[in-house]
């Protein structure tokens, strides 16, 4: 993202991460940031910054698609990213078939979590349920924070969870998600 704001934006790389954070914090992220402020081309800056080997980085754990396949829940996907980048990850994680469907950023347009407009558009994408029998897991709290605000449960996916949260459980890995679930 950084290395796109320089050499595509143009942006000095020593303004970068000021901005980056600014953007982050008024928008939500930094791209519908860059969108307002600079007229973003939406697809491309999505192109290029997914455009990494993710193979690389995850692999596949048997134990989290059973434990999402054990679940007699709805399941989708929630993302600040675009469908093409979910579908990548979904497929090289081995969960593709786990979900009812993808929920990407593009669908939540000019909005996108932790924005309430976005969860709003996400519930009726889903057949408008109840928030308050919805969970939200996420890799970042301050998403939890406006999930729970609008009445969802919520659980944190992380190594480490910070000490000072807003949100229902924690767990580190999806394996452990129906035991966690039976507990809310």
């Amino acid at each position: 993202m950084q290395r796109y704001m320089i050499e595509q934006l143009g942006i000095p790389a020593e303004e970068v991460p000021a901005l980056r954070e600014r953007l982050y914090r008024e928008y939500g992220t930094t791209m519908r940031g860059l969108q307002y402020e600079r007229g973003l081309d939406t697809d491309a800056f999505l192109a290029y910054v997914h455009d990494i080997p993710l193979v690389n980085y995850l692999s596949p754990a048997p134990s989290d698609r059973e434990a999402l396949l054990s679940l007699p829940q709805q399941r989708f996907i929630f993302t600040n990213a675009d469908v093409h980048h979910a579908r990548r990850v979904l497929n090289i994680l081995n969960l593709s078939d786990c979900f009812e469907g993808i929920m990407d950023i593009t669908m939540f347009i000019p909005h996108c979590k932790p924005q309430p407009e976005a969860f709003e558009i996400a519930l009726k994408k889903a057949g408008s349920p109840d928030p308050t029998r919805c969970v939200l897991i996420d890799d970042l709290p301050v998403n939890l924070k406006a999930a729970r605000q609008m009445g969802f449960s919520t659980i944190l996916i992380s190594e480490n969870p910070p000490e000072n949260h807003d949100f229902d459980a924690h767990i580190r890995s999806l394996s452990e998600l129906p035991t966690v679930l039976a507990a809310l």
